[in-house]
C-alpha cells in the first residue's frame, strides 16, 4: 500500500493498524541535537486520546516509545521511530461487518481496490482514525523545530452541528485543547456539551469545522507553483480520515463577495509592511508574508451509528440493513482538531527547511536551548 510518506526535507512515515499490535511513525530529516524525550512525545497525545465523555469509550494509554534517532536526550540526526502500543483493541463487533461494508466508511472502497480476502475490517483497519496517533506523535518534533523562530500552531473547535463559536483571541484559541469539546470558552463549551448529550440519546453524530491559526510564521514560506504552503496544507487535511472541505482565511465565503470586499490592503506595521485585515489568510500567491495563517477544515459526522443504514452482503449481493456496533467518536470533529494542528505543524516545519531557516544537519546548543526554554513556556502557557 503507497501513500503513507508525507513531507520533502522532514519526512514522516506511519504504519499501523486500528486492531493491529501498534501505530507508529519514522520521522526523517530531524537535525541533531534537538532535545526530545517520550514526555514531549506524551504531552502532545493527550489531546487526542480516547476515553472521554464525549469521545470513544476506547480505553488507551497512548503511550510513545522512542525506537531510535535520540540518544542522551538529543537527537542524533539519524531517523526517528516513535511507536504507540495498541492496549485496548475489541475486534468482535466486527464480525458482523467483515462481509457488509459500513455505510460512510472507507470499507467499500478498500474491498474493491485490495480485495475482499485482504481486507482488514478490524476497526477500519489502516484506514481508521487511530492511524492519527503517529500523526500527532510526530507533530511534537515538529512543534519543537518550530519554537526555534517563536512559531505556535494552536487549533479549536470552531463549530460543532447547528453551533458556532465567537472567533477567539490567540491565547483562547491556545489553551482550546484542554477543553473536552475542544471549546474556546466555557458558553461555546456548555452549547457543544448540549447538542452532544441530544446526539447520544438519539443515538446519531455531528459533523463539526477546526480552525488551525499558526502565529508568528517567518514570511516566504511556500514554493511557486504546486508547492505553494496553502497546496500543501489542504493535501495534508484532507489526507485526515472524515475530512470534507478545506479553506484559507476568508475561504468559501469570499466566493459571495466583491473584491473590494475581500482584498486586504497593505499597510506598515513597525518597521514592516502586512495586512490591515488578513481575509487572505496569510498568504499570498500560496506563500506566507508573516501574519498569521488561518486555515479552517470540515468534518462529516461519525457513520457508525446505532441508526440503521442499507448496505448489502458483498458474498450474495442481497441488501441487508446494518446497525453499528462498537465504540466510535460521536462527533469526530472534536478530536480532528488536535490531528489538524498536527498536520499545520509538519507542513509549516516542512517549509522552514525547505526556506533554509533550520539547520537540516544539527542545531546549535544555543538554538537547542532556545527551543527547550520556549517549549517549557509553551506547555505552561494555558496554567498561569
Amino acid at each position: 500500500m503507497g501513500g503513507n510518506t508525507f513531507g520533502s526535507m522532514l519526512r514522516i512515515t506511519t504504519f499501523g493498524e486500528s486492531h493491529g499490535k501498534a501505530v507508529g511513525v519514522i520521522i526523517d530529516g530531524v537535525p541533531a541535537g534537538l532535545p526530545l524525550g517520550e514526555d514531549d512525545i506524551r504531552f502532545e497525545l493527550q489531546f487526542r486520546k480516547p476515553g472521554g465523555k464525549f469521545v470513544s469509550p476506547r480505553r488507551e494509554p497512548d503511550e510513545p516509545e522512542i525506537l531510535s534517532g535520540v540518544f542522551s536526550g538529543r537527537t542524533t540526526g539519524s531517523p526517528v521511530a516513535i511507536l504507540v502500543r495498541n492496549m485496548d483493541v475489541q475486534s468482535s463487533p466486527y464480525e458482523d461487518y467483515r462481509y457488509r461494508p459500513r455505510p460512510g466508511h472507507a470499507d467499500l472502497s478498500y474491498v474493491l481496490k485490495y480485495g475482499l480476502s485482504n481486507w482488514d475490517y478490524r476497526g477500519g483497519g489502516r484506514a481508521s482514525a487511530r492511524e492519527t496517533v503517529a500523526r500527532v506523535a510526530a507533530a511534537a518534533v515538529a512543534k519543537k523545530l518550530m519554537l526555534l523562530h517563536s512559531t505556535m500552531v494552536a487549533g479549536y473547535l470552531a463549530s460543532l452541528g447547528p453551533i458556532d463559536a465567537a472567533r477567539p483571541g490567540w491565547s483562547e484559541a491556545l489553551c482550546a485543547k484542554y477543553s473536552p469539546l475542544k471549546a474556546p470558552d466555557p458558553t461555546t463549551e456548555e452549547k457543544y456539551v448540549e447538542v452532544m448529550r441530544q446526539a447520544l440519546e438519539a443515538g446519531d453524530s455531528w459533523g463539526g469545522v477546526a480552525e488551525v491559526i499558526v502565529m508568528d510564521p517567518p514570511a516566504g514560506l511556500g514554493e511557486p507553483v504546486f508547492d505553494k504552503l496553502k497546496a500543501d496544507l489542504a493535501k495534508a487535511l484532507m489526507s485526515i480520515p472524515a475530512t470534507m472541505g478545506f479553506e484559507v482565511g476568508q475561504g468559501f465565503a469570499a466566493a459571495r463577495v466583491r473584491g473590494s470586499e475581500h482584498r486586504d490592503n497593505i499597510v506598515m506595521k513597525g518597521n514592516k509592511p502586512g495586512l490591515e485585515t488578513n481575509r487572505a489568510g496569510g498568504m499570498l500567491g500560496g506563500v506566507s508574508i508573516g501574519e498569521p495563517i488561518i486555515i479552517r477544515v470540515a468534518f462529516k459526522p461519525t457513520s457508525s451509528i446505532r441508526r440503521p443504514a442499507k448496505s448489502v452482503d458483498l458474498r450474495t449481493g442481497e441488501p441487508v440493513e446494518i446497525s453499528v456496533k462498537g465504540r466510535h467518536d460521536p462527533a469526530v470533529a472534536i478530536r480532528g482538531v488536535t490531528v489538524a494542528e498536527a498536520m499545520v505543524s509538519l507542513v509549516v516545519a516542512d517549509h522552514m527547511f525547505r526556506a533554509g531557516l533550520i539547520n537540516p544537519v544539527r542545531l546549535s546548543e544555543e538554538e537547542a536551548a532556545t527551543i527547550e526554554d520556549r517549549w517549557r513556556q509553551y506547555r505552561s502557557a494555558c496554567h498561569g
